[in-house]
């Protein structure tokens, strides 16, 4: 089990905010990265659909033989999440429990707030997934529907950015959370701008929480990569359902590094 690679979906290339950090904390692991290009996005489809295609990434990512899956959608872990793991036998992690953990663990005037995709806001799940924890802590949701185009376009910073992310937070400034959950996958690369409009707030990065509870687990499995060479890294591999090209110019940008091993799929067919 130790050398399976781990798998990783999302309906695009957010998700690869999630797998920059796994490969941080564990750079031994191989990993497999699905982004459902063709379909993205999946925050403006009905349950029934985001449910649909998330079975149908989940059983291709199944038949490479994975350890442990990640959904890197926070759609998909706010609608779909319960019913994969009724259906799948190895680990299945999402991004909103963590992330909301570690939002709990933050914060201390109890004020909390969300900012995510119109459809991970209207699930409530991060709502939700606190109050399990706490149910005295005031959460306030914000859909904030431009930064995801904002960060596609690579505009993660200036003055365009600026103006976007304090229109947006005006609100969260208002209600005085001292702590503001990035509950999109897009949203870590707009991290700087948005600490700087909220100053001293605690943001919360949901890939990096996320990427901490699948250490965990693999050290709890035993099920962790035997350790490599000193400077050998794990291998990446990634399957998109539409341009490769246009996954490779977005996507280098969020990891930070070259995209190599790259390939097309259809799903569903």
């Amino acid at each position: 089990m130790s050398y399976q690679p781990i798998g990783i979906f999302d309906s695009g290339v957010g998700g690869l905010t999630v797998l920059k950090e796994v490969s941080r904390i564990l750079p031994s692991e191989n990993i497999i990265y699905l982004g459902d290009t063709a379909r993205v996005p999946y925050g403006i489809r009905s349950a029934e659909t985001v449910t649909r295609y998330s079975f149908e990434c989940t059983e291709f990512l199944l038949r490479q033989d994975i350890k442990l899956l990640i959904v890197a959608c926070n759609t998909v872990s706010a609608i779909s999440l319960k019913e994969i793991r009724e259906k799948v036998s190895i680990p299945v992690i999402g991004v909103i429990e963590p992330g909301a953990r570690a939002a709990v663990n933050s914060t201390k005037n109890r004020r909390i707030g969300i900012i995510g995709t119109e459809a991970t806001i209207k699930s409530s799940a991060y709502l939700k997934a606190i109050k399990a924890l706490d149910k005295d802590i005031e959460v306030f949701g914000l859909p904030c529907p431009l930064f995801v185009p904002l960060v596609e376009e690579g505009w993660t910073d200036g003055i365009i950015a600026r103006l976007v992310v304090e229109k947006y937070l005006k609100d969260m400034m208002y209600r005085g959370v001292d702590t503001l959950v990035l509950g999109c996958t897009h949203y870590p690369l707009l991290k700087g701008v948005i600490q700087d409009v909220m100053n001293k707030v605690c943001l919360v990065d949901s890939a990096i929480e996320t990427a901490k509870v699948v250490r965990d687990i693999l050290e709890e499995q035993r099920a962790k990569s035997k350790e490599q060479r000193a400077g050998d890294q794990g291998r990446l591999k990634f399957y998109v359902t539409d341009s490769t090209e246009k996954f490779v110019n977005v996507g280098e940008r969020f990891l930070g590094k070259r995209i190599d091993d790259i390939e097309k799929i259809n799903l569903g067919r």
